[in-house]
């Protein structure tokens, strides 16, 4: 997705207070992840000139989560572990992000996707439920697009097909610029690279003025099972944009997620991860 700026400034210091400590609605909170499970396997991908830090769950049909943009995979941690009863759940940092490398190569979609198709290469794994959130989802919908063989299902969530899909007002949000700041100090602490967040962002940034841009046509080719999903209280994504998603996309099913926003995987573990299940597990 796009942003129009990002600012790690002293004022997010008071947008992550206003979120964990007073918000009183449900989406105005940023909660964090509890500790990931042990995994069965972890480890670095030798993938598209960089090292893409992965780590497996639990045993069953495969499910592959990919997290938004700026974050990473441990962001995943309720619904990993949920899913890992009865399921293989593939997590990953996408290029540049948390313990990932990244090399001067210009971020576009089709690299990212490109990226997750050689890690499901590298791990022998022909074909995946995919729930992509964010970036995630755009990743995704680039896969379903051009390599539908690859995913059973894909489940999009808080994904935009162009950049005018993007809310404007995005920036204004504290619980936006919270979420900004505590990918910030992540980076700090998983990165090979942990002073280079800056240069990062300016790097993925290129890609997010101008990218995604699919049209109706392409978006109409999509034969992979589909669903469009967004919180109703979504600070990134507008709704006119998800609900055209829906109407162009052949068979897909829109799913609207109660007092929850860009990041209701956090906000409401429960609910959001039961609508994975409700969506990838169905006949």
């Amino acid at each position: 997705m796009r942003i129009v700026s990002i600012s790690l400034a002293a004022a997010l210091v008071t947008a992550v207070t206003f979120v964990s400590a007073f918000a009183a609605e449900r989406w105005q909170r940023l909660p964090e992840p509890p500790a990931m499970p042990v995994s069965n396997v972890a480890g670095y991908a030798p993938v598209n000139g960089i090292h893409m830090y992965y780590a497996v769950y639990g045993a069953g049909d495969p499910v592959l989560l990919i997290h938004g943009g700026l974050g990473h995979a441990d962001l995943w941690a309720n619904q990993v572990r949920d899913l890992m009863k009865d399921h293989t759940v593939i997590v990953a940092d996408s290029r540049g992000h948390g313990r990932s490398s990244r090399n001067a190569e210009a971020y576009s979609y089709d690299l990212m996707a490109s990226d997750y198709l050689a890690l499901l290469d590298y791990l022998k794994v022909d074909k995946v439920a995919l729930v992509g959130w964010s970036d995630g989802g755009i990743i995704g919908l680039d896969i379903a697009m051009k390599h539908p063989e690859r995913l059973s299902k894909l489940f999009a969530h808080a994904a935009n097909v162009t950049v005018d899909g993007v809310d404007p007002k995005v920036m204004e949000s504290k619980v936006f610029n919270a979420y900004i700041g505590r990918m910030g100090e992540a980076y700090q602490k998983m990165s090979k690279t942990p002073d280079q967040f800056d240069a990062f962002v300016e790097q993925i940034s290129h890609m997010w003025a101008t990218q995604p841009a699919w049209s109706d046509a392409e978006l109409a080719k999509i034969t992979v099972p589909t669903a469009i999903v967004l919180g109703d209280h979504d600070e990134a994504i507008t709704r006119a944009h998800t609900d055209h998603m829906a109407e162009v996309i052949p068979g897909a099913k829109l799913v609207i997620l109660p007092d929850a926003s860009h990041f209701a995987m956090l906000q409401d573990p429960a609910g959001y991860t039961k609508a994975v299940r409700d969506f990838i597990d169905a006949n």
